[in-house]
């Protein structure tokens, strides 16, 4: 999602709030959101992936080859 679009999602809230959203307005809302949380979530899945442990004997435990099929569609 880039700053375009975050800024219309703040323009129709402040819309809502304010005079109220025409139906495609409404849809076109809820479509940025879900765009905005598949990002969110895309962004937050990648970052976990990458994250390696250190382990007290001096080995490395790399969590995104040991849980990174959790939670992704095959």
């Amino acid at each position: 999602m880039d700053e375009k679009g975050i800024q219309r999602i703040n323009e129709l809230y402040h819309k809502a709030q304010s005079e109220g959203l025409t139906p495609e307005e409404a849809k076109e809302q809820k479509r940025l959101r879900q765009e905005y949380i598949a990002a969110v979530r895309g962004n937050l899945r990648s970052q976990l992936d990458n994250i390696s442990l250190l382990n007290p004997d001096g080995s490395v435990t790399d969590l995104g080859k040991r849980h990174g099929g959790m939670g992704k569609k095959n």
